[in-house]
């Protein structure tokens, strides 16, 4: 979807997002204040990842609690494509994801899209996408998902399961559709028209290994969205449940406007960043500071535009009184950028430190989450 200030495509989000316009385009649901309380019912608490309305959007949420009222629980699907390593937005919906698997004792099916990336990438190789397929599954094992119900696979190496399924999806899906909803042309290559058919199969393939319908709940940022609507389309044609799905926002890049992106490795830290480098990276960051310290005392910072409060909000303070103190500080000047960055530098040093520890031992735990043909 382009508008006039800012983009937002399963492979391009730039500009500054308007999300409740994005809503409307894309014709999601935005979560009411009724549905948070409905899910607090079943958790007891909300994480704060829905207290703070980072995930907002949503479709057939209600139905899917629906149908586990009446005893069909749901499963989770989520994924990454894999043109590089993770960095801390990718992570984001995964925290959620890991969340919902928690409290809904959920089985999750976790798909690495390195066909895609190989489709829609010039430049890497086959060989490129599948090994940074497998480093970022090391990235989702430290998060400490539970290895008896989490599947984590790569559609080229699950491709014999996968293939079958994506076929089925392929033979209702036209090229006219795929040029309507992703803006593909004649000169688009087969394989990424083609591709759409492999990320719908994990929203069906617990109830094909099941023999029934199973409801499938995709927790997942909502650049994602076309490709699950075309899903939702064409799944009822095949016999099975449309898959339920629950959106976040974009965890912001640290430069001015637009989301962490890869694509801009100075504004963006992966989680193989040293502690060093994502410090360097945070200290550079832009602000919703004043141009001066004593202008900053007098009139304030602006958080609402500062992705360095963003990330306070996203991933590193999950105390909202704390959270509210930071933002009250800002406000009245009473706390300058350089020292917000700071703190924040130390937050996310000692988080990468605790993350790349259990990064590595998940290599020895990779056999027991991976699963191929």
């Amino acid at each position: 979807m382009a508008e006039d200030n800012f983009t937002v495509t399963p492979w391009e989000v730039s500009g500054n997002v308007d999300y409740g316009r994005l809503v409307k385009k894309f014709g999601t649901e935005a979560i009411t204040d009724k549905l948070y309380d409905r899910i607090k019912k079943y958790t007891k608490d909300l994480h704060f990842l829905l207290r703070r309305r980072i995930f907002f959007s949503h479709r057939d949420l209600n139905w899917v609690f629906d149908e586990y009222d009446k005893g069909n629980r749901f499963y989770l699907y989520t994924g990454r494509g894999p043109s590089g390593h993770t960095h801390l937005g990718h992570i984001v919906p995964w925290m959620l994801t890991k969340y919902l698997q928690e409290k809904f004792d959920a089985k999750l099916w976790f798909q690495m899209t390195d066909d895609e990336k190989f489709f829609f990438n010039p430049g890497l190789s086959i060989d490129e996408c599948s090994r940074f397929a497998y480093e970022n599954a090391l990235d989702v094992i430290a998060l400490g998902f539970d290895r008896k119900k989490t599947h984590i696979f790569t559609d080229f190496d699950y491709a014999k399961t996968m293939y079958r399924e994506a076929a089925k999806v392929a033979k209702k899906l036209t090229f006219s559709t795929t040029k309507a909803t992703f803006g593909f042309s004649n000169e688009t290559n087969v394989g990424s028209i083609f591709y759409t058919s492999m990320q719908s199969v994990p929203a069906f393939l617990e109830s094909v290994k099941a023999g029934k319908n199973i409801p499938c709940l995709i927790p997942h940022a909502i650049d994602q969205d076309p490709h699950f609507r075309v899903c939702r389309d064409i799944m009822p044609r095949l016999g099975y449940y449309k898959p339920a799905a629950i959106h976040c926002r974009f965890m912001p890049g640290l430069g001015e406007g637009g989301k962490m992106s890869a694509s801009q490795p100075n504004t963006c830290i992966f989680t193989t960043d040293s502690p060093k480098d994502a410090e360097n990276k945070i200290i550079r960051a832009f602000t919703g500071g004043r141009a001066t310290i004593k202008e900053q005392k007098e009139k304030g910072g602006n958080p609402d535009i500062c992705p360095v409060f963003q990330y306070w909000a996203m991933m590193f303070e999950q105390d909202d009184r704390k959270l509210q103190e930071i933002r009250r500080k800002c406000l009245a000047g009473e706390l300058t950028c350089g020292d917000d960055k700071r703190m924040l530098a130390e937050k996310a040093m000692a988080f990468l430190v605790s993350h790349q520890e259990k990064r590595e031992k998940a290599r020895d735990k990779l056999k027991d989450y991976i699963v191929k043909d």
